[in-house]
């Protein structure tokens, strides 16, 4: 379980190196260590406020057809950038567009990286044992 959230933490510290790369605007001063650090934050705000967030603007998102989830992204991604002093966003424009980058690469990882269903798997060959 240990080893899955840490490679899920270097898979999302990859993204957000992606996404600094990518998106003018989104900068993050520092290495390797601080692009963790920053994974690591981005996880945790978006744990304890992603669904709070979610709930509130559940009527924006159902008349937007979820294309507010987008400004979702981008608050958590700017709330990240108050917490810490290695990310820098340019303006509200580039912290949507890193959200963009951000939530399609995390798709994408979740995709290519199916740990749940490798679990799921595991628990039915126990409980046929």
């Amino acid at each position: 379980m240990l080893a899955r959230l840490v490679v899920r933490l270097v898979v999302l510290a990859a993204i957000i190196a992606g996404a600094a790369r990518i998106v003018p605007g989104v900068h993050v001063h520092g290495g390797f260590f601080w692009y963790v650090w920053l994974a690591l934050i981005y996880s945790v705000v978006n744990l304890i406020l992603g669904p709070i967030f979610r709930l509130l603007a559940l009527p924006l998102i159902a008349m937007t057809l979820g294309l507010f989830l987008l400004v979702i992204n981008a608050a958590i991604l700017e709330i990240t950038a108050v917490i810490s002093d290695r990310l820098t966003l340019d303006n509200f424009g580039s912290a949507v567009l890193g959200g963009l980058v951000i939530a399609v690469f995390g798709c994408v990882a979740e995709f290519l990286l199916p740990a749940r269903m490798k679990n799921r798997r595991r628990r039915r060959r126990a409980r046929r044992a």
